[in-house]
């Protein structure tokens, strides 16, 4: 089993969640999010068998305390080394979740950090986590059938565009909300709106 293994990619949002779950809730349920399977696994079994050892440990320590304080002849103390494993598996666990939650980090910045090639080439523009492009058409009436034409694809992708209408001007704005920023969805649409545009009669 690798202990750091690839994934599907990550949008920021989900990303930053699989962090917080693996550092600062259950190590492993954050990399199981992110679709890294075999390490998330492994992370949650590690862990699991820290915490038992760790919780039968305590169970013994508890039932010393109540034999002490019932006035009983103290028993033996339980295995310290008990405790000692049960901790160290668990920090093994926070530590491993760590390194696949830093490998989750650089897979969200890097999908997120440059557009497709294809699309570099055209006017599309940047800006922070949007990119926007304004269309021009012969008149009024293009540039609606053009506003038709993107409801259209927007429709069959689930994927909706800020559209600003100036009488033979098209600006249309992408991103995803619900990921915090730019990912494959918004490169996708803005490839179609720009075949949608080339057709003839598409453009001025």
């Amino acid at each position: 089993m690798k202990l750091f293994s690839t994934a599907p990619k990550t949008s920021r949002a989900a990303a930053r969640n699989a962090v917080l779950l693996n550092q600062f809730a259950t190590p492993g349920l954050g990399s199981l999010l992110a679709r890294h399977w075999l390490a998330g696994l492994g992370q949650l079994a590690v862990f699991l068998a820290g915490f038992g050892l760790f919780g039968v440990w305590s169970f013994q320590q508890f039932n010393l305390l109540l034999a002490v304080l019932n006035g009983a002849e103290a028993a033996p103390p339980g295995n310290g080394r008990l405790g000692l494993l049960g901790f160290a598996l668990a920090a093994l666990a926070w530590l491993w979740a760590l390194g696949t939650s830093l490998q989750i980090l650089r897979a969200a910045k890097k999908s997120a950090a440059a557009p497709p090639p294809m699309l570099a080439a055209t006017t599309w523009q940047k800006n922070g986590q949007t990119i926007s492009r304004r269309f021009e058409f012969a008149d009024f009436a293009g540039a609606m059938k053009f506003v038709n034409g993107v409801a259209a694809l927007a429709e069959a992708a689930g994927h909706h565009p800020d559209i600003d209408i100036r009488w033979n001007k098209v600006t249309l704005t992408l991103t995803t909300h619900d990921a915090g920023g730019l990912t494959d969805k918004d490169y996708s649409l803005a490839l179609a709106c720009d075949e949608l545009y080339a057709r003839p009669g598409g453009a001025a």
